[in-house]
């Protein structure tokens, strides 16, 4: 009767109370291998995580990277230089980590960085810290926090005493034991271990035991390793966890074109697949090509009318496009669907004021600031400052700028429209300490050199303002768009592309 009650518990999600009762039922008899299995089951699926989703490159990844093929790729063939890439006068804002801000807040979104260990280590760790100086091993252990907990009694499983060819020897045992070892353990040595002899034993014949392999090989930064597996995998069984693992590993070495290559390939087995096609648009966004990421999401949004992300990164697209109207639609969307954060409300209200629909601006806001967290308050009251430049009110618009500094002392662009607040109000001292601040904080956006470059001109400071605008054509240069500014090359440039975005973080079942 408890083994049915347990079964039950455990079928309902409810594997706490299974795992409980799992563990009275072994104390009456120790050697039933079926509890034992349901037990290991249990725990597993307390602390299991979606680790395509879930893993990040860490410091370590990116900087010790022996699969480099070249240190200069060329334009539109690397994640690492996105900005090479860019066409047409759009310029989207860029996150602490220098890369292009995207629909979504996602893992893995932090890998176009400066590849030198002085810029990455520049960053504190803080709450705000776009990157945490961590590697992916650690991280994957932070992701499952409930195993971390101590049980009564000891462990449930003693790795160091288990007889690993034993259970390898049994497949009905040897699946969930991996899972128990990976997901709950977090010991890949253990599981690499378990699943190279079962590989053996099955006469490596068993997809599923190479995809483990591949994992394995993967966490531990065998990335060539991993991918020998899952395309072994693949010929065996055409699955689409396999084809989303290649892609990831490719998009880990840095070969974007092969992973979309993987990907259409993938499509031609299971044609308009939401995973695959959101691989893609990932990728082109990567790249910076917006108009054939836009392409993509449009599909996932006709296979899938409730996908966040895709509905997310539309919007976002159409805002720094100059399409309010439009961007209003898709986020009003999200709004339906049950999505309730600052991120969203913040950018109903940017959205509803350049759309001119005022009334509903700053109830907008203010239900941004009554949800806005640690994360994202500087945002927000940047935003708000937007607004009051907008109509005029620089008294508020300095105030706003001010929480905004406050909530976050990182916060480069609002060090740059302080220093231009600075400006009209005669303080040139205070501006110039303003640039600078934000010109060291994040030295990928163009505005604080501009106008630090402009403010010595004004006061005849020729050599300083050579330095400085060498530096501002580079930056715009390289990014495609010096053109569209150097015709105007008179006034002070505040940073007037909104930092405008949605933090919508997929689920993890």
């Amino acid at each position: 009767m408890d083994l049915f009650k347990a079964l039950n518990l455990f079928s309902q999600g409810k594997y706490e109370d299974c795992a409980t009762i799992c563990t009275n039922l072994l104390q009456k008899n120790p050697l039933d291998q079926t509890i034992w299995v349901l037990k290991m089951r249990a725990l597993t699926l307390q602390v299991y995580v979606d680790d395509i989703e879930g893993e990040e490159e860490g410091i370590a990844e990116s900087l010790l990277d022996n699969y480099t093929i070249s240190s200069m790729p060329r334009p539109g063939t690397s994640l690492k230089t996105p900005g090479t890439s860019s066409v047409g006068q759009c310029l989207r804002p860029k996150t602490q980590s220098g890369r292009p801000l995207t629909g979504v807040v996602r893992p893995a979104t932090q890998s176009a960085m400066s590849q030198s260990i002085e810029q990455t280590l520049r960053t504190p760790r803080t709450a705000m810290t776009a990157r945490p100086i961590t590697a992916i091993s650690s991280r994957s252990v932070r992701l499952g926090t409930a195993s971390m907990l101590t049980e009564p009694g000891g462990p449930f499983i003693q790795l160091s005493r288990l007889n690993i060819s034993k259970y390898a020897s049994q497949p009905s045992i040897a699946k969930p034991l991996f899972e128990y070892i990976y997901y709950h353990e977090h010991d890949v040595r253990y599981a690499l271990d378990l699943a190279v002899q079962a590989t053996q034993i099955c006469h490596y014949k068993d997809w599923w035991w190479k995809v483990q392999l591949g994992k394995c090989y993967y966490s531990l930064g065998l990335i060539r390793d991993a991918e020998q597996q899952f395309k072994s995998a693949l010929k065996d069984s055409k699955t689409i966890e396999v084809i989303l693992r290649l892609i990831r590993v490719y998009v880990r070495l840095d070969q974007p074109l092969t992973a979309l290559d993987t990907c259409k390939k993938g499509l031609e087995y299971f044609p308009n697949d939401v995973n695959i096609l959101t691989e893609m648009g990932r990728i082109f966004d990567g790249l910076n090509n917006m108009s054939m990421s836009l392409k993509y999401y449009k599909l996932i949004a006709q296979e899938d009318a409730s996908h966040t992300e895709a509905i997310a990164s539309i919007g976002i697209h159409h805002f720094y496009n100059d399409q309010p109207e439009l961007a209003l639609r898709y986020y009003r969307r999200l709004l339906q669907m049950g999505v309730y954060n600052a991120e969203l409300f913040n950018n109903l209200g940017l959205c509803c004021f350049y759309a001119q629909q005022y009334d509903h601006v700053i109830s907008c806001f203010e239900r941004a600031i009554s949800l806005s967290t640690d994360e994202n308050m500087a945002d927000i009251w940047y935003n708000i400052s937007h607004i009051a430049l907008t109509v005029g009110d620089i008294t508020m618009a300095e105030e706003c700028l001010k929480l905004a500094i406050v909530s976050d002392n990182r916060h480069a662009l609002a060090y740059n429209n302080f220093g231009v607040i600075q400006i009209r109000n005669g303080n040139i001292t205070a501006a110039r300490t303003y640039f600078h601040a934000a010109a060291n904080i994040a030295n990928f956006i163009y505005e604080p050199h501009f106008n630090s470059a402009y403010l010595a001109y004004k006061v005849l400071s020729t050599i300083v303002y050579y330095i400085i605008l060498s530096f501002y054509i580079y930056i715009y240069i390289y990014r495609g768009l010096c053109y569209y500014y150097l015709k105007n090359f008179v006034g002070w440039r505040s940073s007037n592309k909104l930092h405008c975005y949605t933090k919508i973080v997929k689920c993890i079942s």
